[in-house]
């Protein structure tokens, strides 16, 4: 087949790229910019695009097909030739469904926890030597790519984003799926840019609850009020499958989980892990992965890339950086490390980047979300507000929003920086929480501050 994307660079959209490059696809694409590590991985396959721009004359009949990513606008150049010409346009979404239609469909949904999830679930079944398609939000150690599309293999697991599909697809991502086998870890408000309301919001998991074939199985949490409600109100013809948080203890800085076989010392903390661990675990039985089996395998596992990623550790301090952004993410992921880490003082450094989080109405969402860390600060940039077109958040609303009269703000990444590296990190355990990299800041030469 021959394939052309447009808008290549993504995070998403080079990685299939590269995988449809490696089934023996002809691969060419368009982006205005890429940035690292995108640009080198496209570059090593012969995949970059010569110049950045939109070229509608690559846009012909010999195309079989093109794959719109979201950074492009409506009114590309090459999208309106390919509308023009009549070629198939497929989202991102449709087209991995296209590449799995005979395979028994695995989609792990939910606002936090999937990407995290689907790489127990890989990780437990590359440990077992099972080989599956699969599509993942993070690179894994052990995979070359997030994408991975073959003839053979009999299953496909899939991270199922509940955002929009492609500029002229408004659907969210993971209603395109038709799962065998679903899971939904957890659900709370997030995209108020797309969802307006959590009630809007909430439809979207219904919907796909309801999409899942029938007969197919979903794992739920039950600990979530709002995914026990949506699936167990479902009158969808499928088997339910709850889970919860398995029992667990902390020894000296150690989570150790309760099996059968007596205590297993695990490399990932906080108990929405060991959730995520729990629904992790149905899914791989139901894939054909014995209890022992996937016990023995999760011991190794080290957790998704920039989720609790441990930056640099010594004797008397640690640096996570994590990608928790969300007002349950944030409080989720604080309240796991003042867990771990009972007796150090727990420093959490919070990004405002998202278009929610700068949205001066869902601001009052981050009520206690930072309540379990003994120092917090939030950094945002005013120029972040202004570029999404948003209305003026003050440093005195996002105090209140928090409601923590000790919260630390900047608004400069250099004043944050200099706060950063200035503080004594003796017996401490520091947390940098952001989608973005605080107005550019290097977690290389973070790596250097507790050295």
């Amino acid at each position: 087949m021959n394939i052309h994307f447009i808008a290549i660079g993504g995070s998403a959209m080079h990685n299939l790229a590269i995988a449809l490059h490696n089934k023996g696809y002809q691969v060419t694409g368009s982006d205005d910019t890429i940035f690292e590590p995108s640009k080198s991985r496209l570059a090593n396959k012969g995949l970059l695009p010569l110049t950045f721009g939109w070229y509608p004359e690559k846009i012909t009949t010999e195309l079989d097909a093109v794959i719109l990513g979201m950074h492009a606008k409506p009114d590309n150049t090459e999208l309106l030739k390919a509308q023009e010409l009549g070629l198939k346009i497929y989202s991102y979404p449709e087209f991995l469904y296209e590449q799995s239609k005979q395979k028994t469909r695995v989609v792990i949904g939910g606002s936090h926890g999937k990407t995290t999830i689907t790489s127990m679930i890989l990780h437990v079944l590359n440990y077992n030597n099972i080989k599956v398609d699969y599509m993942v939000g993070a690179q894994l150690e052990g995979f070359d790519t997030m994408v991975h599309l073959t003839k053979e293999n009999e299953f496909i697991v899939l991270e199922g984003d509940e955002y929009l599909s492609s500029p002229i697809d408004r659907r969210p991502k993971f209603h395109l799926y038709k799962p065998n086998i679903a899971l939904l870890s957890g659900i709370a408000w997030d995209h108020i840019n797309v969802f307006p309301t959590f009630e809007n919001y909430l439809e979207q998991f219904s919907i796909f609850t309801d999409s899942i074939t029938p007969g197919g199985i979903m794992v739920y949490n039950t600990e979530d009020e709002h995914v026990k409600n949506v699936v167990e109100n479902s009158e969808n013809t499928i088997k339910k499958y709850p889970y919860t948080t398995p029992t667990y203890t902390i020894d000296d800085g150690t989570t150790l989980l309760d099996t059968p076989e007596g205590d297993l010392p695990l490399e990932i903390f906080g108990k929405h892990n060991l959730q995520n661990l729990a629904g992790a675990k149905w899914i791989c039985q139901h894939m054909g992965v014995g209890e022992e089996e996937f016990y023995e395998a999760i011991e190794s596992f080290k957790g998704a890339s920039k989720r609790l990623e441990k930056i640099v550790e010594n004797n008397t301090s640690v640096i996570f950086k994590d990608f928790a952004h969300s007002p349950s993410k944030v409080a989720a992921t604080t309240t796991a490390v003042k867990n771990q880490y009972k007796n150090r003082t727990i420093l959490a450094c919070l990004e405002l980047h998202t278009y929610s989080s700068l949205n001066a109405e869902f601001l009052k969402e981050y009520q206690g979300a930072l309540d379990k860390a003994d120092k917090a600060v939030v950094f945002y940039s005013p120029k972040a507000v202004a570029i999404k077109q948003l209305e003026e958040v003050t440093e005195q609303q996002i105090k209140e929003a928090f409601k923590r009269d000790d919260l630390i703000i900047y608004t400069n990444p250099e004043a944050f920086k200099k706060f950063l590296f200035s503080q004594d990190f003796n017996n401490t355990a520091t947390l940098l929480m952001s989608s973005g990299n605080y107005g550019g800041l290097d977690f290389e030469e973070v790596k250097n501050i507790i050295q």
